[in-house]
């Protein structure tokens, strides 16, 4: 599907690696404007300190490897290079994301509480999801009194919960609901298809291009 939104973009796709050793059959002789990683969360580190040592751009839509973030960051400044990242490269989603950020300054100290469902396809490798993980830190930031998201349904103090379902091929829905005694307020996003992670992906890629550093679906959305 990246492949394909690339062409639909005039884009030429040069090479497609599928597993760690093809990496042994190429070389930074090539031509690569820009690397599209979706791949697992055990291979992506690896990839992306290779694209960056041929010095090749990298846009990265694995999850799962972010406690390794730093670590990235630290080789981009000691070589130079270009990464970005993000839990999920819908913009619809990235539209989720800053409502949601509004909605935990709309209901901090009110009594709502809070929690998170996210629902995949059985072959997701991460559980919670990035973009769950993206939606609870950016609550635990705004919202007095929580201080961790949780896996699991139950709630207690300080805990944000996120229910993680894997079932068929969910392609992704995400949840954020805020319930009082009196009402709740859910703010939902469903992915149809993962067109829109490529295509968003594929915006990236071309975002980056001549650019150098961290960035991610803040700077090319401007919020």
């Amino acid at each position: 599907m990246v492949a394909d939104q690339c062409k639909a973009r005039s884009h030429e796709v040069v090479l497609v690696l599928d597993r760690p050793e093809d990496w042994q059959n190429i070389s930074s002789k090539f031509d690569v404007d820009a690397v599209i990683d979706f791949s697992h969360p055990d291979a992506a580190f690896a990839n992306i300190i290779q694209s960056l040592d041929f010095g090749w751009p990298i846009v990265v839509g694995t999850t799962g490897w972010l406690h390794q973030l730093d670590q990235v960051k630290t080789h981009i400044a000691e070589k130079g290079g270009t990464l970005f990242y993000a839990p999920n490269f819908s913009i619809g989603m990235n539209m989720v994301f800053r409502l949601n950020r509004q909605l935990a300054w709309l209901v901090n100290q009110t009594g709502y509480q809070l929690r998170i469902r996210e629902v995949h396809h059985v072959h997701k490798a991460d559980a919670p999801s990035g973009t769950a993980i993206q939606l609870a830190n950016d609550l635990i930031a705004r919202v007095e009194g929580i201080d961790v998201w949780k896996l699991g349904t139950e709630a207690s103090s300080g805990v944000l919960p996120i229910e993680a379902i894997r079932e068929g091929e969910v392609n992704g829905i995400h949840e954020v609901i805020a319930e009082s005694s009196a009402d709740i307020i859910t703010l939902r996003h469903e992915a149809y298809s993962r067109e829109g992670f490529a295509f968003g992906a594929v915006l990236a890629a071309e975002f980056i291009h001549g650019k150098t550093g961290v960035f991610t679906m803040e700077d090319l959305l401007g919020y």
